[in-house]
């Protein structure tokens, strides 16, 4: 139960930044993708399009908001090479020989500290997008993500349920 408590608290760590990020992904929707490993199918895919389509943002909106990612973008396009130099170095270490715990902690603490600066970058960018929207449209994100919240409380409950059962 003390897991799935911890899953729990990670989890709402995430949807705290999702609720963020949720105006970010509405504007990269609209924002020419950048091609790197974070780009075409999660920059620019047709899941993230539906938020600008959600919002019904307007024109102005849409280029005000590619404005402000166009502005951030260099910022991020370093993390997301270290970001993904972290994944490398913890996959070649996964493979080799010999694990050494040291060198694995230390990959981990440096990938940490990466994606904190990551998180720090999308927050600061969905807080500029969320200035562009009208109260109505911040009221609709708002209810979209008490849902969204909604139906993963209920599916935690859900998993909790399972594993308190004991296995036959």
């Amino acid at each position: 139960m003390g897991m799935l408590k911890g899953e729990v608290m990670k989890f709402r760590s995430k949807m705290s930044f999702a609720a963020l990020a949720v105006v970010l992904v509405a504007g990269i929707a609209i924002a020419q993708p950048h091609g790197g490993p974070h780009g075409g199918d999660f920059f620019g895919g047709p899941m993230l399009g539906m938020f600008a389509d959600y919002l019904d943002l307007s024109d102005a909106q849409q280029a005000q908001i590619k404005q402000i990612i166009a502005k951030e973008q260099p910022a991020l396009e370093p993390l997301f090479q270290q970001e993904m130099q972290s994944h490398e170095q913890m996959m070649q270490l996964i493979q080799s020989v010999s694990f050494d715990e040291a060198k694995a902690q230390a990959i981990a603490t440096q990938g940490a500290q990466v994606h904190a600066q990551l998180e720090v970058q999308h927050a600061r960018i969905a807080s500029e997008a969320y200035q562009v929207l009208t109260a109505d449209q911040k009221t609709k994100l708002a209810q979209f993500m008490a849902k969204r919240q909604q139906r993963f409380e209920q599916h935690m409950q859900e998993q909790g349920a399972h594993s308190d059962q004991a296995p036959n």
